[in-house]
C-alpha cells in the first residue's frame, strides 16, 4: 500500500531525457498560440463544448448520441431513465467546463489548479450539477461532489494509495507541478499531471472527467486552445493507446535503466510523448479547419446542397454574407445582411428566414441581430471529420 508521497516519483523525467519532450512541446506550443489567436463565431465554440462532453463520455464507455446532447441543451430529456441521466452528465461536462475555464484563467489560473482545492472543486463543479438519484457509482455506492475517498481502491492492477495519505499525495502532486516554469516545460507538466493524478485516484467515482477537463482548464487557462481544441477528441479517437498508456505508467520502475524513482521512467516518458503528439494532432486539424480561404468553398458547397437537394428556400447568394459572419465572428443586424444578399427585400426576407429556419443563421429574437449558425446537419460540410459521430447522426436523422 502506497502511503509516502516519494512512492510516485518520478514525477518528470530527468533532465537528460526531457530534450526530445520540450522539442515536440515547443513545435506545439508555437502552433498552439498562432491558433488560439483566431477569431470565430461563438456558435463554434458552443458545438465544440458539446463534442468534448461527447468524446469524454464516450472515453467512459457511456455512449450519447449528438442529437441526444443538442436535445438535453433544449432541456428536452429523454424518458428512458439510463439515457436521460447520461443526458443530464453531458449538460454538466458542457456547464463545468465553461464555468472552470472562466474560474481559472491566465498564469495565476494556472497556477492555482495546481492545488488539492482546485481538484476537488473540478470534481464538485461536474458532480454538483446531478441530482441526488444520479449521484450513484455503478456499484450504488453514493458520490459526494468534491469529496475524496474514504476507503481503499483498486483500477485494473493498480492499487491506490492508501486513502488517508490521498491529502499528502495531493499536495506534493500540486507543489511539484506549479513550480515547473512556463513554457515548453509546463506542456511536459501538464501531460505528466494528468498521469499521476490518475495514479493517485482521489475520489471513489469520476477520477478520468476530473483529470481530463483537469487537463482542458490547464491548457485554456495558458492560452493554448482559445476554445478551439481539447485533447478529449484525440484521446477518444485512441481510446485503447489513452489507456494503455495511462496503466502502464502506473508500473514499478524496470531495472537500473529506466530513472531513479519508485515507478517507470521509460513508461512516464511514453505517456507524456503520446499526449503531446495528441494535441500537436489536434491543433493541426483545427488550424486546416479554419483556412478562411477554404471556408469560403466549405460554405459555397454547404449552401448549394440546401438550395439544389434539400430545397429548403436556402439562396446560394448568401454566401457573402455568411462568410463575412464567419470571418468576423460578431453579429450584424438582419438589415445589413439582407443588403449583402443584392435581391429584392421580399427575395431577401424569404432567404434570411431559410438559413434562420435551418439553422445557419443563429438570432436570439425574431427580430434580433443575427450570427454565424453550425448545425450539425452542416457539419459534413462545414467542417468535415470534425466531429464524424455528429455527421452520420445528423445523416441518419434526415434519412428516417
Amino acid at each position: 500500500m502506497y502511503t509516502e508521497p516519494h512512492q510516485f516519483e518520478p514525477l518528470l523525467p530527468l533532465d537528460g531525457r526531457m530534450e526530445p519532450l520540450l522539442a515536440k512541446a515547443h513545435d506545439l506550443a508555437r502552433a498552439a498560440t498562432t491558433l488560439a489567436g483566431t477569431p470565430v463565431p461563438p456558435e463554434l465554440h458552443r458545438l465544440l463544448r458539446s463534442m468534448n462532453s461527447y468524446y469524454s463520455n464516450r472515453i467512459e464507455g457511456q455512449h450519447t448520441q449528438p442529437h441526444e446532447i443538442d436535445q438535453a441543451l433544449r432541456k428536452d430529456f429523454s424518458k428512458n431513465d439510463q439515457l436521460a441521466a447520461k443526458q443530464r452528465l453531458a449538460v454538466a461536462h458542457i456547464e463545468a467546463e465553461e464555468a472552470l475555464e472562466t474560474r481559472y484563467c491566465g498564469d495565476e489560473g494556472a497556477k492555482a489548479l495546481y492545488t488539492p482545492d482546485a481538484v476537488q472543486a473540478i470534481h464538485h463543479e461536474l458532480f454538483s450539477r446531478l441530482p441526488a438519484k444520479d449521484l450513484m457509482t455503478p456499484e450504488g455506492e453514493p458520490i459526494t461532489p468534491g469529496q475524496l475517498r474514504t476507503r481503499e481502491v483498486k483500477v485494473g492492477e493498480h492499487v491506490a494509495p492508501a486513502f488517508a495519505s490521498v491529502p499528502a499525495f495531493l499536495k506534493r502532486w500540486g507543489s511539484f507541478y506549479a513550480s515547473v516554469r512556463r513554457g515548453e516545460a509546463a506542456l511536459v507538466a501538464i501531460a505528466a499531471a494528468h498521469q499521476r493524478l490518475g495514479w493517485v485516484h482521489p475520489f471513489v467515482d469520476g477520477n478520468g472527467r476530473v483529470m481530463r477537463l483537469h487537463t482542458h482548464t490547464l491548457l485554456s487557462a495558458l492560452g493554448y486552445t482559445g476554445g478551439l481544441w481539447s485533447p478529449l477528441r484525440g484521446f477518444a479517437r485512441s481510446t485503447e493507446r489513452y489507456y494503455a498508456l495511462l496503466a502502464d505508467a502506473d508500473s514499478a520502475r524496470r531495472g537500473d535503466l529506466d530513472g531513479r524513482g519508485n515507478l517507470s521512467e521509460q513508461a512516464l516518458i511514453a505517456w507524456i510523448d503520446y499526449v503531446l503528439d495528441t494535441c500537436l494532432d489536434q491543433v493541426t486539424f483545427m488550424t486546416g479547419m479554419l483556412d478562411f480561404g477554404s471556408m469560403k468553398a466549405r460554405i459555397e458547397a454547404c449552401l448549394v446542397f440546401e438550395a439544389t437537394v434539400e430545397k429548403s428556400g436556402v439562396r446560394q447568394e448568401s454566401l457573402r454574407g455568411l462568410h463575412y459572419l464567419f470571418l468576423s465572428g460578431e453579429e450584424m443586424s438582419r438589415g445589413d445582411f439582407k443588403s449583402m444578399l443584392g435581391m429584392s427585400d421580399r427575395g431577401a426576407t424569404d432567404a434570411l428566414g431559410a438559413l434562420v429556419k435551418r439553422g445557419l443563421l443563429k438570432s436570439d429574437s425574431p427580430q434580433g441581430k443575427v450570427r454565424f449558425g453550425l448545425p450539425q446537419h452542416a457539419l459534413r460540410f462545414l467542417f468535415p471529420r470534425l466531429w464524424p459521430e455528429a455527421e452520420a447522426d445528423a445523416a441518419s436523422a434526415q434519412v428516417s
